[in-house]
């Protein structure tokens, strides 16, 4: 059984995971089961370099505040501003502060330096302006789209004039309120501004759309790129809000899939841009339906990965990561009859595994999954074997 999995397992490197593809995905999505580990930021790092230098990869997106990002997009490209500034500005959930990350821009802005524009190498984030406390005001959103659209068009074209948006989004404070994470009665998602405001930002993503083509002789393609960004967010934003005001049973469930969904379509909207390299936890990327348990309850929703992958399917390729140890939160040497066990035994710190030849190795010994003595690791499911196109196994994680 051992020569049969060490026969499953590769180098790392972006020739041996477009090997492992039928063709090269426009959104290649590598999984994490931990955030913030730098052995693991590290890996992607030089797994993005050479999929840019050897396989025309020009995208990285990351499970981050997708407006935020923008200011990242905007340093790596040569515009002005201060590292320090955008990995405190530019990144959501605080993903600034690691080290991987800033090693990252540090490289993306080297590269493109005196390269043209079509040449350069991009950021984008995913996420919607959401943290695990409550989710930003659609002002932001809401205000770029109506001005993008405001300084183009017929004002008599447009649905509300700016001051009569503006008071219906009221103070940014009643959005961004953290006690309507727990008190659905603090949210106002529910509102009558607030149904007031869902109807005038599809008024205003109509415009964008039956307006394309004068819009597309007055906007770069990187100011439609960025409306279209705009009217995602502002209708993700609202969204999430209205689930944030559910009293249901299904809230939790609800807001889970409003956040996914708003990942999904930014992927998708990437992929039509060219190939792009994907990095978020496991559990946004996988083809299977994701759940959890939140307040003792259970909740089930599609991924942003399940999403994608039914619209883009061969063009959609998912790599899992799995890691051995992470010693400095207590996550010891894993089991031997898991996965991470198995591959763990063959003593290589990284290496790339053929998710289908593993699980026919490890057949003859069935295997079960691993349980997490930490809260911030999701060990791999070995159900999701056959759902997987690769799996980057690292030995050990966050070495001291």
């Amino acid at each position: 059984m051992t020569a049969g999995i060490t026969a499953a397992t590769h180098p790392v490197d972006a020739a041996t995971v477009m090997n492992l593809l039928p063709t090269r995905p426009r959104l290649l999505a590598l999984g994490e089961p931990v955030h913030g580990e730098n052995d693991l930021l590290r890996a992607r790092n030089d797994l993005f370099r050479q999929l840019v230098e050897e396989h025309g990869y020009r995208t990285l997106a990351l499970e981050s505040d997708c407006l935020a990002g923008l200011l990242v997009d905007d340093y790596v490209t040569g515009g002005p501003g201060v590292l320090d500034d955008v990995m405190r500005r530019g990144f959501s959930h605080e993903w600034g502060a690691f080290a991987g990350n800033r090693e990252l821009v540090r490289w993306m802005r080297a590269y493109n330096d005196g390269r043209p524009p079509c040449a350069q190498v991009r950021f984008a984030g995913i996420d919607g302006p959401l943290e695990i406390t409550g989710a930003a005001s659609p002002r932001h959103a809401l205000t770029a789209l109506y001005d993008h659209l405001a300084t183009r068009l017929d004002p008599h074209l447009l649905p509300c004039t700016a001051p009569a948006l503006d008071r219906l989004l009221g103070a940014d404070q009643r959005w961004t309120n953290p006690a309507a994470m727990r008190d659905p009665a603090q949210s106002p998602g529910r509102t009558p501004e607030a149904e007031r405001l869902r109807l005038l930002a599809d008024d205003l993503i109509a415009l964008l759309e039956s307006q394309a083509p004068h819009l597309a002789t007055v906007s770069t393609p990187e100011q439609r790129h960025r409306a279209h960004l705009y009217a995602r967010t502002a209708t993700g934003l609202l969204r999430y809000h209205r689930a944030l005001a559910d009293t249901s049973p299904g809230r939790m469930a609800r807001l889970l899939t409003a956040r996914d969904a708003i990942m999904a379509d930014n992927l998708l909207a990437l992929a039509e841009r060219g190939p792009t390299l994907v990095n978020a936890h496991n559990s946004h990327l996988q083809r299977r339906r994701s759940s959890l348990r939140m307040d003792g309850q259970p909740a089930h929703w599609w991924s942003a990965g399940a999403i994608v992958s039914t619209h883009l399917d061969t063009r959609y390729a998912f790599l899992a990561t799995a890691v051995g140890t992470l010693r400095q939160h207590g996550v010891p040497t894993p089991p031997e009859n898991t996965v991470e066990g198995r591959l763990y035994a063959l003593a290589q710190p990284h290496r790339i595994v053929e998710p289908r030849r593993l699980a026919t190795a490890l057949a003859a010994d069935p295997i079960v999954a691993r349980e997490s003595p930490w809260y911030g690791y999701a060990p791999l499911d070995p159900d999701h074997l056959d759902s997987l196109d690769g799996l980057l196994f690292v030995r050990d994680a966050g070495r001291p």
